[in-house]
């Protein structure tokens, strides 16, 4: 027999016109019979749920919905379109990517046999090497929208306010699918022992490890941060899967840099020696500076760059950097 959160999340998305989740449930109910043994009711629930993907178009994009009440203050909500091809990164994170995009795509399938697709993830690296990209993209491949989390709005120095939103927000995940993002993570999973650390934020902490541990939505729940060295180590084990982060090498420059503009550039540019130029920068900073450079292209009214005008902008992109990190 169906459990009862299972009838009422059943009911609560076919209301919710929400039909992927609908139908991912509907296959959890048969994988359950066909575990009991009922192998024939199994393989008609199957039946039905197919005739009826067919006759109502599952698969297409979940339609926006926008937060309202006091979710409105936690949650910012977009459709992006952006997709994998749009990132350039290690061979090792791309296909990291591509494996969480296949499970999410077969999901039905891998939870009628009693597993569980990918959708708790933890992206940890430096700040400008696509962690935000990545939440887009998957929202973008998924046709899902993107909830991100304001950290503003949830955060709060009253007691027991914060994981009360904080639950509100994990509640949302199985009332609406979509890409759940908590970026700068770290605001509410650091060490419990820091010697800095308060009694509020280890409540947050350790309500938000029961509630990751509890959720079975099918929403995917991201959290990203630039300071993995301080995340509490109990966080790890509640993911499905830690995604490492990195500045862009040599080549992963080069990639971007004629991504971004070969379409504009003139015969002979070496992508090489300009990477080798803007070594040590971000995914970010290469972006920027790209973009700079065909800005002032724009201005001019130049329908080509060179490579000097490339070097300029990588340059000045490099000095705002050393400035920085001086400051810090």
């Amino acid at each position: 027999m169906a459990s009862a959160d299972q009838l009422k999340a059943l009911l609560q998305s076919h209301m919710e016109g929400d039909d992927q989740r609908f139908f991912s449930i509907a296959m959890q109910l048969a994988a359950h019979e066909a575990k009991l043994g009922h192998g024939k009711l199994a393989e008609e629930l199957r039946a039905l749920i197919d005739k009826a993907k067919r006759s109502h178009g599952a698969g297409q994009p979940t339609p926006i919905s926008q937060p309202r009440g006091e979710l409105a203050s936690l949650l910012t909500v977009s459709y992006p379109k952006a997709r994998l091809g749009d990132m350039v990164l290690h061979d090792a994170l791309e296909k990291q990517l591509q494996r969480i995009i296949r499970e999410q795509r077969h999901a039905e399938r891998i939870l009628a046999h009693g597993l569980s697709p990918r959708r708790k993830l933890l992206l940890v690296g430096p700040s400008g090497t696509g962690k935000t990209m990545t939440a887009s993209v998957l929202a973008g491949e998924l046709g899902i929208p993107l909830f991100q989390v304001r950290l503003d709005g949830l955060i709060t120095k009253y007691m027991g306010e914060t994981a009360a939103k904080l639950r509100q927000i994990f509640e949302a995940t199985g009332q609406t699918r979509g890409i759940y993002f908590f970026d700068e993570f770290d605001a509410i999973g650091s060490q419990r022992g820091l010697a800095n650390d308060v009694g509020e934020i280890r409540r947050v902490l350790n309500s938000f490890l029961q509630m990751i541990e509890q959720d079975q939505s099918h929403s995917l729940i991201i959290a990203a941060t630039n300071h993995a060295e301080i995340l509490d180590t109990a966080l790890f084990r509640r993911f499905d899967d830690v995604l490492h982060y990195e500045l862009p090498g040599e080549v992963q420059i080069a990639a971007l840099l004629r991504t971004r503009l070969a379409r504009f550039a003139t015969k002979g540019i070496s992508w090489k020696r300009l990477a080798e130029s803007a070594a040590g920068l971000s995914y970010a900073d290469v972006s920027r500076a790209a973009e700079e450079v065909l800005k002032e292209a724009l201005i001019h009214d130049r329908e080509y760059i060179t490579e000097v005008e490339i070097q300029k902008t990588i340059d000045e992109r490099q000095a705002l950097a050393g400035r920085l990190n001086k400051n810090t």
